[in-house]
């Protein structure tokens, strides 16, 4: 590693769902001196294993992983909350000798890193108080509808059902005047300030139809591997619904509605695969945007041997 120059490296990998991140990377941690950091916002919860697409017991004895698998799916966990552990693992990384390999789809949680996070005001209970009086009279289609009037594109963002994040939003304004989409526009940057040099690199496919297919087999592998199961013990805990950010994630939204009688078997099964596809289109969408992002194409045969060549020379 290079410390003497220059600040030591943390890798980025990037991509869509179902795009082969995982397999590389374990593979990578065999080759290089490399320990993984979880960057997918579903494989943090625990018990929620199958949907997820978390590896299996023994690649996770190969190649561990950090913020992974640790937090209960009753509860949230943000941006914030993501780059605060980040930061600390990757210190700890770097203080053993070895390099940061940060892995996984969640975007925002990569741009977390990267940019630091806008200042929020502090919660304020007498705001809250207002807001939830006005969910209680008006029920929370009314909050959404004065958050769509104040910030039309916070909005669009947060489901009229969400009402954690439409009371945050909501109070954001009322608190300080300024909207939270306004903020999150002026992120604080910290890059200066990281003792650390980030390196970004994506997977993706160059046909989109490939991808497409794949969804389906996995999700249809899903589902024969008992993803219904795995939902119904969550469904069965009593204390879980979808307003929730593990319950909203990527196939325990669909599975869920089925099992509570709002959509038929063949239903559920297509509106899983249709919702993976649109996640797997908005993560690309953020990876054409991402700039100094190195890209591969993950139907590559000889992706193994690219990726590998290009984190020697960063690492090395």
């Amino acid at each position: 590693m290079k410390h003497a120059q220059q600040s030591p490296p943390v890798l980025c990998l990037l991509g869509p769902t179902a795009s082969g991140k995982t397999d590389l990377a374990v593979e990578l941690v065999q080759r290089l001196p490399l320990e993984i950091i979880n960057v997918d916002s579903a494989q943090i919860y625990r018990g929620m294993d199958i949907g997820t697409g978390k590896p299996d017991r023994e690649t996770l004895t190969k190649a561990p992983h950090r913020l992974f698998d640790f937090l209960d799916p009753a509860l949230a966990w943000s941006a914030a909350d993501f780059r605060r552990d980040a930061l600390r693992e990757i210190a700890e990384i770097h203080a053993a000798g070895r390099i940061p390999l940060l892995v996984g789809g969640t975007m925002l949680y990569f741009k977390a890193l990267r940019d630091g996070l806008a200042a929020m005001p502090a919660a304020d209970p007498a705001v809250r108080l207002q807001i939830e009086a006005l969910a209680a009279e008006q029920g929370w289609e009314a909050v959404h509808q004065r958050l769509r009037e104040v910030d039309p594109a916070a909005a669009v963002r947060i489901h009229r059902n969400d009402p954690q994040r439409l009371q945050r939003a909501l109070e954001v304004y009322m608190v300080s005047g300024k909207t939270m989409t306004s903020l999150h526009e002026k992120p604080v940057s910290e890059a200066g300030s990281k003792p650390f040099q980030l390196h970004f690199s994506a997977i993706q496919p160059v046909i989109r139809s490939v991808l497409h297919e794949r969804i389906e087999r996995r999700f249809h592998g899903m589902i024969a591997a008992g993803l219904v199961s795995e939902v119904f013990a969550l469904y069965s805990r009593g204390d879980l619904d979808l307003t929730l950010p593990s319950m909203r994630c990527v196939g325990y939204r669909q599975v869920w509605q089925y099992l509570s009688g709002e959509l038929r078997y063949q239903d559920m099964i297509e509106r899983g695969i249709i919702a993976t596809r649109q996640l797997a289109k908005r993560q690309i969408t953020w990876l054409r945007s991402w700039e100094g992002l190195q890209n591969f194409d993950s139907d590559d045969p000889k992706i193994m041997d690219q990726v590998l060549k290009s984190f020697k020379s960063i690492s090395m």
